[in-house]
């Protein structure tokens, strides 16, 4: 039985913070704070850090939270924004009884809609779940050869597919957002999607050079057609963004995109290589699980007023069928131009 808990708030990182996040197994990049500054850095929303204290002592949870106040889109919090990650990282899971209490009092508090966690693991919670969407882990050898081995001759052939169109590889930092960029954010506009801007990614690099990595396919005269950002965290590589040019997905780029990004992860000592986010039974689930990735459950819990349903705030949403075919023909110097000011205030 542990002791009284305590909760503090503050906008600010409190002292101990990052050590906690670092120390605990399921602590993600984004729980630590630079993330979090970097997301007030680059969208203008308020971080709140909310600590547990054990005695108002002993740190035993801590939970980041972005505040959004949209005129279109209402205010609500996220933990957290943009990712697949976030939610608290607790010393004893049945701590997530009190802290649904604390998160209940916080929504009300704040005068918002709704506090929303998206998170890796089940816990026994009065909070409203959903488990619309899945990732796919794949556990990673010791050398690319063994991996390439494991792959059906199917896959490897069509991985060597883009090299007989002379299509080849380069890998870096920040030096390489704009090329980057030039992929995903076609990509985005053929989807009718908005994206982000430029800027958040050349931020992610300059604030994590070491855990930020780029990786380019580009055609025989110099084009980039596929594109990956990765973010490495201890001993997994994320692929969070990744994205080709329609006019050359016959040659399958992505497929030498994915595999020289799972040689990356391999070469820097990574041991999971996590594809991301997806819809269970989707096409893009079927990608995943081709290269051997074996599918993980992801859950989000929502902090709600009695009786509310559960928000759908997303591009994917059926409301916005209108507006995702009008962007999708729209040219991408008003797209790339606008596309950040809505996106900002949709926590995709």
């Amino acid at each position: 039985m542990g002791g009284n808990i305590s909760f503090t708030v503050s906008h600010t990182p409190p002292s101990g913070w990052d050590a906690f996040v670092q120390q605990h197994p399921e602590g993600k990049i984004y729980h630590l704070s630079a993330w979090n500054e970097l997301i007030w850095e680059t969208f203008g929303h308020d971080p709140y850090y909310v600590v547990f204290r054990e005695n108002d002592d002993q740190i035993v949870g801590v939970l980041p939270i972005t505040h959004f106040k949209s005129f279109f889109f209402g205010k609500f919090a996220v933990s957290l924004p943009f990712v697949n990650y976030g939610g608290p990282l607790l010393l004893r899971n049945e701590l997530m009884e009190q802290v649904s209490s604390y998160l209940m009092d916080f929504r009300r508090q704040m005068d918002i809609e709704y506090v929303e966690l998206r998170m890796s693991h089940c816990f026994e919670t009065p909070l409203a779940v959903k488990t619309h969407k899945v990732t796919y882990l794949l556990k990673l050898p010791d050398n690319d050869e063994a991996l390439w081995t494991s792959f059906k001759s199917k896959l490897r052939s069509q991985i060597r597919r883009p090299l007989k169109e002379h299509m080849f590889v380069r890998t870096g930092g920040i030096e390489r957002v704009d090329d980057f960029y030039y992929v995903f954010s076609h990509n985005m506009r053929d989807l009718g999607t908005p994206v982000y801007s430029k800027s958040f990614f050349q931020n992610i690099c300059t604030r994590f050079p070491h855990n930020a990595f780029i990786v380019v396919v580009y055609s025989d005269d110099d084009i980039p057609v596929a594109a990956s950002f990765l973010i490495r965290y201890q001993e997994t590589m994320e692929i969070p963004w990744a994205s080709s040019l329609k006019a050359y997905n016959r040659f399958s780029p992505n497929m030498l995109l994915y595999w020289e990004s799972l040689k990356l992860a391999i070469h820097l000592g990574c041991k999971v290589f996590d594809f991301g986010r997806c819809t269970p039974g989707s096409g893009t689930c079927r990608f995943k699980k081709q290269w051997g990735a074996e599918e993980k459950q992801l859950y989000w819990y929502y902090a709600l007023k009695t009786g509310e349903a559960l928000p759908e705030i997303n591009p994917a949403n059926p409301r916005f069928g209108v507006m995702v075919r009008l962007w999708q023909k729209m040219p991408l110097i008003f797209t790339n131009t606008i596309g950040p000011y809505i996106i900002r205030n949709i926590p995709a």
